[in-house]
């Protein structure tokens, strides 16, 4: 067994491995002769006080102590074996096709939107000629909304499965070894594309099948079991295991599974907008003055608040980032965030949202699925006429959205298909604005600087987790009353994010291996 010490060292001294090992072997009353090597296995930044500081676990293997690689991922040939369908290639499915490779079962995955280098132009039309394409866009796609909205792969999932196996094997595709060790591990938009690829063609190559532009449009349900997938509305495929990782935003799948009285139920999201600040003012505020320490990275954050009874939180937030038009239609608008690897844009965003159970909306009804889904889409048309029905999107300065004055005139915005001036107060519902008119002022309390004028709000910020939920046995993972289905990822409400979306890809072969005994 290793020698785990933790050590803190100021930012300038974080390549100095030498003076790393000196203090870390004193720490655990060591001898450079005790050890056969040793590695920086976790870093993280303290910035709660001056001086700014990192934060080291070192690990040490004695002489007499056998030093673990990362395990190789080692795929079956599965073109003959068994089959099971996978709809969707965002990171529950694809992760879900490298663990039947790697178990021995044939993954046929079909995905609605196009590769990774295709999709490509789609985004460029949002962006520069405000059309969406409504199967390839920031949310469906080869590698799903993760793929050109950021990579961060930091989660709080720990429970639900292997963390680090997840991160090993984007490691094994061409991540850098470096995820292994921050304690926000984040990959990039500029290098994720390379990585899926590589991850796709790994799959085809064991003898499984990727196909694109494929839609999931109907489904067979014979004695309470999947039996038939029809894809592109003519294509019947026999399949008696499915798993279902279609993402939050495929309204569609919802739709169909209603009409199917497949159960499905609402559950609470969150809804808000995007805040965009310079970055260096947000290293000012996080690094106590020291924003031009060349030894830091872009400073994050993270705020939380409960006003009037509900939680009000930042989301995604991204250094040195980019706002992006997340829209899956052409009469609605949607942001997000995200960053390249280096994070060296010169602005700072994150979602600012208000989290909303269905009990907290107008016309709830326990009955209706729905409800938060039809909130979620009114606001996003609500925001899209109120820039004028383009991909444009309200914006306000924050002061100004407090104070309700309209915005004469705007900072620089990252946000490519423009911004347009509007009172966001009469753009977003009540429940929504009023909480987060307080809430700013709160932050501006916890960050000195923060609440300021310079920064932009974006509207809306309403993909945060999927509005609804598809229950499924906790045990057999199968949906509760269809056997064969599994209801999978953030699409179904078991995931939230990258690396747990992966998990749950996993976690649904696992199970079906297990029902099938293999």
């Amino acid at each position: 067994m290793s020698t785990l010490v933790q050590i803190s060292i100021l930012p300038k001294q974080q390549e100095d491995l030498p003076y790393i090992l000196e203090l870390g072997l004193a720490k655990a009353k060591l001898y450079k002769r005790d050890i056969k090597d040793w590695r920086i296995r976790k870093r993280s930044i303290d910035a709660r006080r001056a001086p700014v500081k990192l934060n080291l676990q070192l690990e040490f293997w004695l002489q007499n102590e056998e030093i673990k690689d990362i395990p190789p991922f080692i795929p079956q040939p599965v073109k003959d074996k068994e089959a099971i369908a996978i709809i969707g290639a965002g990171p529950a499915g694809m992760y879900a096709a490298l663990r039947a490779i790697e178990i021995g079962l044939k993954p046929i995955l079909f995905e609605r939107g196009k590769d990774v280098r295709e999709r490509r132009r789609d985004l460029a039309k949002i962006n520069k000629e405000h059309l969406v394409n409504p199967d390839s866009n920031y949310c469906f796609g080869e590698g799903g909304a993760g793929t050109y909205s950021d990579g961060k792969l930091y989660t709080r999932s720990k429970k639900r499965g292997n963390v680090l196996k997840a991160l090993e094997w984007f490691v094994h595709f061409g991540a850098d070894e470096d995820i292994l060790v921050d304690a926000h591990p984040h990959i990039g938009t500029n290098k994720l594309p390379k990585i899926i690829t590589t991850m796709r063609e790994a799959i085809i190559d064991a003898g499984g099948e990727v196909h694109f532009n494929c839609k999931l449009t109907d489904l067979t349900i014979e004695n309470n079991s999947i039996s038939a997938l029809e894809i592109n509305h003519t294509h019947w495929h026999n399949f008696d295991t499915v798993i279902l990782a279609t993402g939050h935003s495929a309204r569609d799948i919802f739709y169909l599974l209603h009409t199917h009285t497949i159960k499905i139920e609402a559950k609470p999201f969150a809804i808000g907008v995007r805040v965009e600040h310079q970055q260096e003012l947000i290293d000012w505020i996080q690094y106590h003055g020291d924003a031009d320490n060349p030894y830091l990275p872009p400073a994050s954050y993270g705020l939380v608040e409960q006003v009037d009874g509900l939680g009000v939180y930042s989301f995604c937030m991204c250094p040195g980032g980019i706002i992006a038009p997340c829209a899956t239609a052409q009469e609605e608008v949607v942001t997000n965030g995200w960053s390249p690897s280096k994070r060296n844009n010169p602005y700072a965003n994150s979602g600012i949202v208000v989290s909303v159970a269905p009990e907290d909306l107008p016309g709830y009804a326990v009955e209706d699925p729905f409800v938060c889904l039809d909130f979620q889409k009114k606001v996003e048309k609500d925001c899209w006429e109120a820039a004028g029905k383009t991909q444009a999107v309200p914006a306000q300065r924050m002061i100004d959205f407090v104070e309700g004055r309209i915005s004469e005139n705007f900072p620089k915005t990252s946000y490519q298909p423009g911004i347009v001036s509007v009172d966001l107060n009469e753009v977003l519902p009540p429940l929504i604005a009023e909480r987060l008119r307080k809430a700013f002022k709160l932050f501006g309390k916890k960050m000195k600087g923060y609440y300021t004028n310079e920064a932009v709000l974006h509207a809306p910020e309403s993909r945060t987790s999927s509005p609804i939920s598809i229950p499924r046995n906790a045990e057999t993972l199968q949906h509760i009353d269809v056997a064969g289905l599994y209801p999978c990822g953030e699409g179904a409400g078991y995931a939230g994010g990258i690396i747990s979306a992966a998990i749950d890809g996993i976690n649904c072969v696992d199970a079906i291996a297990k029902k099938k005994g293999i």
